[in-house]
């Protein structure tokens, strides 16, 4: 059982908590996740770590609510308790110096993104964060982004803040003027397709992270395969990272679908 110390909406639909799991946040690191579950009754899903306090013992977590499970997780508070949460899970982010690293997050994905964002600045990185979100009040992790990046450029797809547009034309934008040596891209699975292609496009090295689409966490299920390079990975043993332009995300994207009407289905059990 994992505590619950502190709890933030950062929107009517993301919630940040932070929760007791002092093991793992003393052993985790960028890149990595946890697979937790609200109840006895509750699915596996998998939460990417955003931060730790090893001091305190606890980790953050920032789920947006979707499904049944995330609801559940969403509707806790503050004293209330998580069946599980195992982990660090996954390989964690591959950390060197490589010159400019772009970080681009979309929506929720920027929770996962800000670790990765502290590693490439503590390893001596040029860092430019590139966040994106549909409308000002749902761009997260502003504050703390901006304190380990040299350059935050926010996209906002309806203009209400910083430039009107998608994040890849945030990340176009950059590389029309400076070399990129690196991008890292976390989202949606569409967002990180068309990052993809447009890194591709000015040859620039690129790394997805695909956690959205694994169940198990641990390599048993088979329900986060996909296919890089021609070959069958599995996202929560041999990732959740990956060569963005070795990624096959139609494949992804029509995976990612197949139980949707089943998902509504539970949520709408929750609500009632």
């Amino acid at each position: 059982m994992s505590k619950i110390v502190s709890k933030e909406f950062f929107s009517e639909n993301v919630v940040k908590l932070e929760v007791e799991a002092p093991l793992i946040a003393r052993s985790r690191k960028a890149g990595h996740f946890v697979i937790v579950r609200v109840d006895a009754n509750g699915e596996r899903i998998p939460l990417t770590i955003a931060d730790s306090d090893t001091e305190k013992g606890t980790i953050t977590l920032v789920i947006q609510k979707i499904g049944a499970s995330s609801t559940k997780i969403t509707n806790l508070n503050v004293g209330d308790e998580l069946l599980d949460v195992v982990g660090p899970l996954g390989k964690a982010t591959h950390i060197e110096k490589f010159g400019t690293v772009v970080c681009s997050g979309g929506g929720v994905g920027v929770a996962p993104l800000l670790p990765i964002i502290k590693a490439m600045k503590a390893a001596g990185n040029k860092v430019i964060s590139v966040l994106a979100a549909r409308t000002k009040d749902l761009v997260i992790l502003e504050e703390q982004v901006r304190e380990y990046s040299d350059e935050v450029v926010i996209m906002t797809d309806d203009g209400s803040y910083g430039k009107a547009g998608r994040v890849t034309d945030g990340i176009e934008e950059i590389a029309k003027r400076e070399k990129i040596d690196l991008c890292v891209t976390i989202g949606p699975a569409i967002m990180m397709k068309f990052v993809s292609l447009l890194t591709k496009k000015y040859d620039i090295p690129t790394v997805a992270s695909l956690n959205t689409i694994m169940v198990d966490g641990t390599g048993m299920c088979g329900a986060c395969r996909i296919t890089v390079g021609g070959k069958t990975k599995f996202v929560c043993v041999d990732g959740p990272e990956f060569d963005a332009h070795q990624v096959d995300f139609d494949e992804m994207l029509m995976r990612l679908g197949a139980y949707r009407e089943q998902e509504q289905e539970a949520k709408a059990k929750i609500a009632k």
